[in-house]
């Protein structure tokens, strides 16, 4: 077995572990149980015990790399660098609901190398790693075949970052070409679904590296089209997102304008 192949098994395995802990940790369906980090930016107790057992794990396998979390930030420097988002889509989780995930990617400079997102409470992990293909929960996944955006379905990621107008404007840009709409509150999640096809685009005006870190190798094992995400301020400030079926990139990102999009 390979550094990277190694990394991945690892990495899947404590990915699962920790995603089992936040799942035994979720709220009862109801009313948030969580605290207001910012507009709609919510963090709960079991964001911070998640984050501490990945890195103390990944730690213990791995010391020479790297790691930066979604809430304690960078905490140790390595070539290679673990991304972590704990709880992706809590507002979600905060509400007892299902759809959110543990996000773990490794990235190299501006390389994505491998990825695992863990949904518990839908039993369902999405990994890859570079050269390799892309999988859920074992089997391979592909990006659809679409090739008509008027048949398409994309989801528009929300963003407090940018202002609203900017976001009923990539909306209304999307529906102007015919496309189905949705939105479900977890970015990694809907960027792990255009690789499994399940729909056939993600779009976001702005998306932090811990969000987007797994999905980036999953998406380009699958063969979706992703925006160079890594480039700029993507491993820093974060960064726009396009990722879609190969058959309808182009005309998405014509129908939204993505190019102007900073």
């Amino acid at each position: 077995m390979n550094a990277l192949a190694r990394r991945l098994d690892v990495a899947t395995r404590i990915t699962e572990a920790a995603g089992a802990l936040a799942l035994r940790m979720r709220p009862p369906p109801g009313a948030p149980i969580a605290t207001l980090k910012g507009a709609q930016d919510w963090l709960t107790e079991a964001d911070g015990a998640t984050e501490a057992f990945v890195s103390r794990a990944l730690a213990d396998s791995f010391p020479e790399d790297g790691f930066q979390g979604e809430e304690t930030g960078s905490g140790r420097t390595g070539t290679l660098r673990w991304v972590l988002d704990p709880i992706d889509g809590t507002a979600n989780f905060a509400r007892g609901a299902t759809r959110w995930c543990v996000s773990l990617g490794l990235i190299e400079d501006r390389t994505a190398l491998l990825g695992v997102i863990c949904a518990p409470a839908l039993r369902e992990t999405f990994a890859a790693r570079q050269g390799n293909g892309a999988t859920l929960n074992g089997a391979p996944i592909h990006a659809a075949a679409t090739t008509d955006l008027a048949r398409g379905m994309v989801e528009c990621g929300w963003s407090p970052r940018r202002p609203n107008p900017r976001f009923w404007k990539a909306i209304a840009d999307v529906m102007g070409q015919g496309a189905a709409m949705r939105l479900g509150g977890s970015g990694a999640m809907g960027l792990a679904d255009v690789a499994a096809g399940r729909i056939d685009a993600y779009v976001e005006l702005h998306i932090n590296l811990w969000d987007a870190a797994a999905s980036l190798a999953i998406l380009a094992e699958a063969g979706a089209y992703v925006s160079p995400f890594l480039e700029g301020h993507g491993r820093s400030k974060g960064n726009p997102i396009l990722a879609a079926a190969p058959g309808i990139a182009d005309a998405l990102a014509a129908a939204v304008g993505f190019a102007t999009w900073d």
